[in-house]
This record gives C-alpha cells, sequence and structure tokens, in this order.
C-alpha cells in the first residue's frame, strides 16, 4: 500500500498500519515539526520525508490518504476560535485539495467533535460522507473524542473497559508526585472520568485529579492531568503512560525532551482507533483502484 500521511506527527498511523497488518510499500510523511520527525526517524527509518503540506505535490498512486488538520481554531478549548479560516486549522484545505489531485483509494480525516457546527458540516461537504464519532475511551484509558471522515465502512467497537490502573507504571521516580494536598470536591466526571479535585486556588482542568479507577481526559499538549493511585498519593502521568493512553509501545517518543514527549503526544492520534478501522479496509487485487468520493 502507497500511503500519504498529512500532519504526519510521529507517524502513528505507520504504527497503526503495522498493526493491522497492512503491508506498506511507500509512506510519505508530511510533517515540520523537528521534535516530531526525530521520534518518527527513530522508529521508521525507511519513510519517505517530504517537508510541509502547502504546495506539496505527489506523483504516483496513492492508496491510503490519512490526516488529521490542525484543531486548534476549531477546538473548543481555543477562545475566539477562528475555525476553519485560522491559519492553523485552515490547512484543512491542503487535505482537500490533496485528495482531489490524488484521487486515493482510501482516505481518513480526523478532527477534534467539538469543532462548531458550522465548520463541521464545511468538511463534510467536502468529504463528501458523514463523520463518525469515535472516542478512544472504548480501545483506551483516554477519553478522547474525535470524528471521523472515511470511506472505510466500520462499526465501533465493543468497550474493552481499560482503565487508568491498568496502564500506570509501578515504580515511578519521585520527580512526578505532589507533595501538596489537593482540593476535595465531590467526585465527579463525564464519559467514564472519576474527578476527585484540584490542585490549587481555581478549578481548572489543567490541574484537576482523577481516580486511577475511572478513565483520564483527553491528552493536551502538556500532559498535565493528575491521577491519585490506590496508594492515596497524586502524581503527574509519565510519557510511558501517555503512551500507553495513545495506545503506543513503550518508549516510543524516548529520544527528544520530556516536555516534547508531552507535546507530541497529545498531538498524536490514538494507534488502536485508526487500527480499528484499519482492520476494516477490504484490500483491493492488483490492478483494481476504487477512487474515493
Amino acid at each position: 500500500m502507497n500511503v500519504l500521511s498529512l500532519f504526519d506527527g510521529i507517524s502513528c498511523a505507520r504504527v497503526a498500519l503495522d498493526r493491522a497488518g497492512i503491508e506498506v510499500n511507500c509512506y510519505l510523511s508530511a510533517e515540520i515539526d523537528k521534535n516530531a520527525i526525530k521520534v518518527s526517524q527513530k522508529n521508521y527509518p525507511d519513510i519517505t520525508r517530504v517537508g510541509t503540506v502547502v504546495g506539496l505535490e505527489v506523483e504516483g498512486q496513492i492508496d491510503l490518504l490519512i490526516g488529521g488538520s490542525p484543531c486548534q481554531d476549531l477546538s473548543i478549548a481555543k477562545k475566539d476560535r477562528k475555525g476553519l479560516e485560522g491559519n492553523r486549522s485552515g490547512l484543512f484545505w491542503e487535505y482537500v485539495r490533496l485528495k482531489k489531485e490524488c484521487n486515493p483509494t482510501y482516505f481518513i480525516l480526523e478532527n477534534v467533535a467539538s469543532m462548531p457546527k458550522a465548520d463541521r458540516d464545511i468538511i463534510t461537504r467536502e468529504m463528501g460522507v458523514e463523520p463518525v464519532l469515535f472516542n478512544a475511551s472504548l480501545v483506551s484509558a483516554q477519553c478522547r473524542k474525535r470524528l471521523f471522515w472515511t470511506n472505510i465502512p466500520f462499526t465501533l467497537p465493543k468497550d474493552k473497559g481499560i482503565l487508568l490502573k491498568d496502564i500506570l507504571q509501578p515504580d515511578v521516580d519521585d520527580k512526578f508526585y505532589l507533595k501538596k494536598e489537593f482540593n476535595k470536591t465531590a467526585q465527579t466526571g463525564r464519559n467514564e472520568t472519576k474527578k476527585l479535585g484540584y490542585m490549587g486556588e481555581k478549578d481548572h482542568q489543567a490541574k484537576r485529579v482523577y481516580d486511577d479507577d475511572g478513565k483520564l481526559p483527553a491528552l493536551n499538549v502538556i500532559c498535565n492531568s493528575m491521577v491519585k493511585e490506590t496508594n492515596d498519593r497524586i502524581r503527574k502521568l509519565t510519557p510511558i503512560e501517555c503512551e500507553r493512553l495513545q495506545g503506543l509501545p513503550d518508549n516510543y517518543t524516548e529520544g527528544i525532551a520530556m516536555t516534547n514527549r508531552y507535546k507530541c503526544l497529545g498531538n498524536a492520534f490514538n494507534v488502536d482507533v485508526v487500527t480499528h478501522i484499519f482492520n476494516c479496509i477490504t484490500l483491493q487485487q492488483p490492478g483494481q483502484h476504487h477512487p474515493a468520493p
């Protein structure tokens, strides 16, 4: 399979292809973040790197086009979000252009579920298919709601029932533990998270503490949610634990600074979500090519 991965990040799509048992002949990675490229290069030195998506031209047949265009201007987490007119989320139009030019057999576009309806409708119109809401909580210990526009028919999997306590490391360096007490609140949570309280003076998402008997909210670029272990100690998650939340092998992002590991992981696909979609691909016989709508 010839693959063009736009906004490739740390190449989670390649991990998912391997996990689904799909042979990759050529994998083109469009990415400009130097830390993400370093992680990808360490794990997949055979990948062909093509730089920025802006103005990118691709020759030859592309069997799979995949990408998650930047969500910063679409996410509810950003005030005064500009949607698809924003500088970063507006890169979606490069995906649209390349989809038309490459005419792939299969395509997948991923983005945040919290985007405004108007932007969602525009993307749906351009993709020619309705999106499917897939929460990574079904296959991991993380509640990460994402929309997928794809011409690969799939149904959602059964919940695997994975909780935070299932992915936590047993022995963690003391630097991850917090010595201060947290402000306890009535146990609340949505989407299977179990919020216990927060650190500091104000209840802010970045300072919340969660029970390890539940799931974690979606990782962000600083991966700053905290967990209360069964021994009642409070700590931050390690990079390895964040890798596990995204379905990656342990130490996949090793080799760059810890803050950059967190950033790369917060921007990544959940591998097991994408693997589930790939598992529904019916590979074509040689010579067959069914273009995307």
